[in-house]
């Protein structure tokens, strides 16, 4: 599904992975930035909402393309399977044909189930790799193979996380995808583009029950959780003109989570 391009808005095109929920990260940065003249492409996958505990979202592609078109962002909403090796080339054709080139690459995407060293499985250990770590690699790789853009224009964001006590696979594989990431930093460095990683801490995306929520709020300076709306100003930032001499950095934005 698709919106008629905005030729004004052409050089400042997104890609946003894993916005598959109205509530969550990646819708957020997606209102964000187009709030803030930036075309909007966007990867979902309803099919792991379906394996994890909040369920599917009815109508949530269709409700987050309609908040961004009111926007002004023309959009693309791709379905991806991330698992897949040849969904990010997919993927980035399918932006390009419908937007034009990508000059953002921001990856909300994850793999997240919690289990620990002893009750891990293999088959979800290499799934996990296989979404939060080679598919971030994948897709930066096509990134910077087609990227075209002014010299210092191009944007690559990763979300990551530093939690692995009893959610071993997704902690370990964030790990990886923070390396892969801030490689970028310099391995596209003559390519003009910027590379950071972005911990947020604990974002209520309507995963945390009321006893961990009070535990978590505990542990921040700030007390209280963070919203989707505190990720996305600082991606928005990091996007823009100003944010070019960040570079290559682990930003924690989580209100001094301890």
């Amino acid at each position: 599904m698709a919106t008629m391009i905005d030729t004004r808005r052409r050089e400042k095109v997104a890609l946003i992975t894993g916005v598959g929920r109205t509530i969550g990260i990646g819708a957020g940065i997606a209102r964000q930035l187009a709030a803030s003249g930036w075309d909007i492409a966007f990867t979902y996958w309803h099919a792991y909402d379906e394996r994890m505990t909040w369920g599917p979202e009815p109508a949530a592609t269709e409700t987050i393309t309609k908040d961004l078109a009111e926007r002004g962002a023309a959009t693309a909403a791709i379905e991806a399977d991330l698992i897949d090796v040849e969904t990010p080339a997919r993927v980035f054709d399918a932006a390009e044909r419908q937007l034009g080139q990508v000059t953002a690459l921001v990856m909300c995407h994850c793999e997240s189930v919690d289990s620990g060293l002893l009750d891990t499985t293999v088959e979800s250990f290499d799934r996990h790799f296989a979404v939060n770590a080679r598919a971030t690699w994948l897709l930066i790789r096509e990134f910077g193979r087609r990227f075209q853009g002014a010299k210092g224009s191009g944007r690559i964001i990763a979300l990551t996380s530093d939690h692995t006590v009893g959610n071993l696979p997704y902690g370990a594989s964030k790990g990886a995808l923070d390396r892969i990431t801030l490689a970028a930093a310099s391995e596209l460095a003559h390519l003009g583009i910027n590379a950071n990683v972005i911990n947020p801490g604990p974002v209520d995306t309507g995963w945390i029950s009321d006893e961990l929520r009070e535990t978590l709020v505990g542990r921040i300076a700030r007390g209280r959780l963070g919203t989707p709306e505190d990720t996305a100003h600082l991606v928005d930032f990091l996007c823009s003109p100003q944010g070019e001499w960040i570079n290559g950095q682990l930003l924690m934005s989580n209100g001094g989570w301890a």
